[in-house]
């Protein structure tokens, strides 16, 4: 190869600071999964339009995070059963997130399990969504800023889980 010119440079991310540290945070953890010469196509064109997301949109960028998070775990084996409770396969009232179990439970199953996040049906059918859209929509809902929060919850501690590793996203909260 002689030369080479890049596609897209996301220019709004260099001169938003805000979205600079997303694009920082995500690909922290892009590069703790990945290894040097794999092929991980799945992988880059998540990355990729999640970036593009974050830097041409307006979209919030914790609910970006959080379906990264979610639908990259799913791309690495680690997709959470959104069909059925995943101890008594019942299909009714899964309004619950087991961490430990990877994946939804009913109210009866819940009881018993520890590690479970109770979650509101807009957030069900978010995480429905996220992993088991297409690739190209994956960005193409948005949800009330209660069930931002509880996407954001779940997705950090099933990533933790799963990676077996703390990843922390401080905002820097600059003042004139």
């Amino acid at each position: 190869m002689n030369s080479c010119e890049p596609i897209e440079v996301f220019y709004n991310v260099r001169t938003d600071l805000d979205k600079l540290q997303y694009v920082a945070h995500i690909l922290k953890i892009v590069e703790d999964i990945t290894n040097e010469n794999d092929t991980s196509y799945n992988i880059l064109q998540l990355l990729l339009n999640t970036i593009y997301t974050i830097s041409e949109t307006e979209m919030n960028k914790d609910l970006v995070t959080a379906i990264f998070k979610l639908r990259l775990m799913s791309i690495i084996g680690f997709t959470p059963n959104v069909t059925e409770c995943v101890n008594c396969k019942t299909k009714e009232d899964l309004n619950y997130f087991s961490i430990k179990d990877s994946g939804l439970k009913c109210k009866i199953c819940a009881k018993q399990d520890k590690s479970v996040i109770s979650i509101s049906d807009a957030t069900l059918y978010a995480i429905k969504y996220i992993i088991m859209s297409p690739a190209k929509k994956l960005f193409s809902f948005n949800v009330s800023e209660s069930s931002i929060e509880e996407l954001k919850l779940i997705s950090k501690v099933y990533m933790e889980e799963k990676l077996e590793k703390s990843y922390k996203f401080e905002k820097i909260v600059y003042t004139n």
